[in-house]
């Protein structure tokens, strides 16, 4: 179990960070928030999980230990891997995720893409005695952008999580306004949930 990654950013990409520890690059599964507050040269600390398959071995990297035991927590209930669990990340902090499952709240749910009515019907019930009380904690600080345009990182970020590129380029429009009325450069992570809402509202 690797529990997590320290040391400088190597590169960065739409879904993934390379850290170098002891002079191998890393290579980090993470969500655009995570990315978000990650810039190349500067030193981080990620939580890490990492997923072994009979093909693949993938690091997935965490802001901080409580959104790792989420992810982790996530994979217990039936038909969530990894790539759902990271998905569901992306569209909630942890608390909000409790939150959800506290108050049975589906519509939370059904806004992460690849996740239906009975689904999230299914979900709730099974995480609800597993992800425990919202703790409290503040909402997750954006840190600085990378350097990549914000409308390539966000089109990139919502293919990954299983749009097709026509929904990603009309989500990508529809938070252009909100981006621009942003004071300095916009920042991936409001603008990815922005767009989620969009395109949970035209399904």
């Amino acid at each position: 179990m690797i529990a997590f990654v320290s040391g400088a950013v190597a590169a960065l990409a739409p879904t993934t960070a390379v850290i170098e520890v002891g002079g191998v690059g890393m290579a980090v599964q993470c969500t655009p928030d995570t990315l978000s507050g990650l810039r190349v040269g500067q030193q981080a600390r990620l939580a890490t999980s990492l997923v072994v398959r009979e093909d693949s071995l993938t690091l997935y990297g965490f802001a901080d230990d409580d959104e790792r035991q989420v992810f982790e927590l996530l994979q217990t209930a039936s038909g969530v891997g990894p790539r759902l669990a990271q998905a569901m990340l992306a569209v909630h902090s942890p608390d909000a995720l409790r939150r959800a499952v506290a108050t049975a709240d589906e519509k939370a749910l059904t806004a992460v893409p690849g996740i239906g009515k009975k689904g999230a019907q299914k979900l709730l019930l099974e995480l609800r005695d597993r992800l425990g009380e919202p703790v409290g904690s503040p909402g997750r600080a954006v840190g600085a952008p990378v350097t990549q345009s914000w409308r390539d990182q966000l089109h990139a970020a919502l293919i990954g999580l299983g749009y097709a590129t026509r929904e990603a380029d009309e989500a990508v429009v529809a938070v252009t306004p909100q981006a621009e009325a942003a004071a300095g450069e916009p920042q991936v992570g409001p603008l990815l949930k922005a767009a989620l809402r969009t395109l949970n509202r035209t399904r």
